[in-house]
């Protein structure tokens, strides 16, 4: 069972995310592939439906060019 708090932290940083991609006018398949992770994996990460590794939001941080305090709500 998960920890609510970690779900919570998990939907945030990918609101967060869509946000910053959106004012970007990115769209979910180009940061997907800026980010070399597959569309559908990235769509569950907006979503804050997957536990991602810190490897894989590294790299959205930089296709995102965006400073980890940005898109980390601690």
């Amino acid at each position: 069972m998960e920890n609510p708090d970690q779900i919570k932290i998990r939907e945030e940083i990918g609101r967060k995310i869509k946000q910053i991609r959106t004012a970007k006018e990115l769209t979910q398949s180009e940061l997907a592939t800026l980010a070399g992770v597959s569309e559908n994996y990235f769509a569950m990460i907006e979503r804050g439906e997957v536990n991602f590794t810190f490897d894989k939001l590294f790299k959205i941080i930089k296709a995102l060019k965006v400073k980890s305090s940005q898109i980390l709500p601690f």
